[in-house]
């Protein structure tokens, strides 16, 4: 069941479902044309993808209630809840919803991630607490 906001937003929207490669094919393709690394989303349970280009807003729902990855080269764990939503502009996913981020034992809240034109090769996370912290690109390539 879809939230009120991803349901606000599905109207006009281009949306993929039920197949997870075709979900996470869409989220690819979105992420590469807003310039922000191919790997950022990390999900085998994909159910649906969806962005409205005119709202500028785009979700994901995925079958499990919440999957934790790590990305091995930056040893960060992020946690990813069934519904992921976020404000698309180029090189910056704004307004985030159902991300998180493990920094000692404390899980912090993900609300904005862009690359800064000052330091292309790097991508910039910012919680909700106002703390940010930048990686490597190459962190979040896509694992073959």
């Amino acid at each position: 069941m879809a939230s009120q906001t991803i349901e606000t937003h599905r109207a006009g929207a281009d949306v993929v479902r039920g197949d997870t490669a075709a979900c996470r094919k869409a989220a690819v393709e979105l992420l590469a044309e807003i310039g922000l690394p191919k790997g950022l989303f990390p999900l085998d349970d994909m159910q649906e993808f969806g962005y409205n280009r005119a709202a500028g807003f785009m979700w994901l729902v995925q079958g499990k209630k919440k999957t934790e990855h790590t990305f091995k080269k930056i040893k960060q764990t992020v946690s990813y809840a069934g519904e992921v939503t976020a404000f698309v502009e180029n090189g910056k996913l704004r307004k985030i919803t159902g991300v998180k981020t493990k920094e000692l034992m404390l899980w912090l809240t993900v609300v904005e991630v862009y690359i800064d034109d000052a330091a292309p090769g790097k991508v910039t996370f910012k919680t909700g607490t106002g703390l940010s912290d930048s990686f490597d690109a190459t962190a979040f390539e896509l694992a073959l």
